[in-house]
């Protein structure tokens, strides 16, 4: 089966209507070049908020379904696209999460997905804002397949990824929002980019399937001041089963790409190398603890 992936690398401004207009406007480009699934970068409305602990900022978040569910999924509907969404969910009062929303062809939530691993670093305080997911590693079913979406922080855990494939998953997708500081040195710099690219190649390799990374670009400040801010890294990509780069934007730049891929290479690629066949899943007992002394 081939499918038409289109995804949007983007930079945001504090204007979120101005940001969803973009969009819009990004994703009609993607489906006029034949797109049938379209993936959106993390959190992708407004500015990476989560740079300071803000009480204010939780007006951000929004209810699924809600506002941006509707105004996508009437897009999506007349384009006859599949769309990843990125939204700043509020389920409850006091309950926020980072989610993954997949919006099927014809306008309609065919599911979602709360990030599960929450970071707390310098300019990364998603802590303060999202509570852990509690649906699991679970592929979304669509019509263009079933998707194995995980969202950003989740790309550095093979654990998410096999999940995900376990389960089914066509592909792996990956909604984000990275980049660098800009005090430190340019060596680190590569470092920290080639790292974030390896490890989500290597879960390309280990479980036999595609996997889209779609991340901001541009930079943004932090309202604090304690830093230099953000500058998202872009750089976003579509791996196939073997790791093999397929597609690659640059770092600094806005721009929408789409890429025709040939999904039943996993069956392929895992005949030829077995690893679900080999895994020793008896043996596997101390992944669940947190360290073994």
């Amino acid at each position: 089966m081939t499918l038409k992936i289109g995804f949007v690398q983007q930079a945001n401004s504090t204007d979120v209507q101005a940001n969803i207009e973009k969009l819009k406007k990004n994703i009609k480009d993607c489906a006029r070049q034949g797109a049938q699934l379209i993936v959106l970068q993390e959190l992708h409305n407004s500015l990476y908020f989560c740079q300071t602990e803000d009480p204010e900022l939780f007006y951000l978040a929004e209810t699924i379904p809600g506002p941006s569910t509707e105004t996508f999924g009437a897009l999506a509907k007349e384009l006859g696209v599949v769309l990843i969404l990125s939204l700043f969910e509020k389920r409850a009062p006091g309950l926020y999460h980072n989610t993954a929303v997949v919006i099927e062809k014809d306008g309609t939530i065919a599911g979602k997905y709360r990030k599960m691993h929450i970071p707390d670093d310098p300019a990364y305080y998603e802590k303060f804002y999202f509570t852990p997911g509690d649906l699991g590693f679970e592929p979304i079913s669509t019509s263009v397949g079933r998707l194995g979406v995980l969202v950003c922080w989740d790309q550095w855990y093979p654990e998410a990824a096999r999940l995900m494939a376990m389960r089914g998953a066509d592909i792996l997708i990956y909604p984000t929002a990275i980049g660098w500081e800009s005090t430190d040195p340019e060596d680190e710099k590569q470092r920290q980019l080639e790292a974030w690219i390896i490890s989500q190649r290597a879960h390309a390799v280990a479980n036999g399937l595609h996997v889209i990374a779609v991340n901001r670009t541009g930079h943004e400040g932090d309202p604090s001041l304690q830093t230099n801010g953000i500058q998202f890294w872009g750089n976003s990509f579509v791996a196939g089963p073997q790791g093999e780069l397929l597609t690659k934007l640059p770092a600094g730049e806005e721009g929408n790409r789409v890429i025709e891929i040939d999904t039943a290479r996993t069956e392929t690629v895992r005949r030829m190398w077995p690893f679900f066949r080999d895994r020793r899943i008896d043996a596997f007992e101390g992944l669940t603890q947190r360290f073994l002394e």
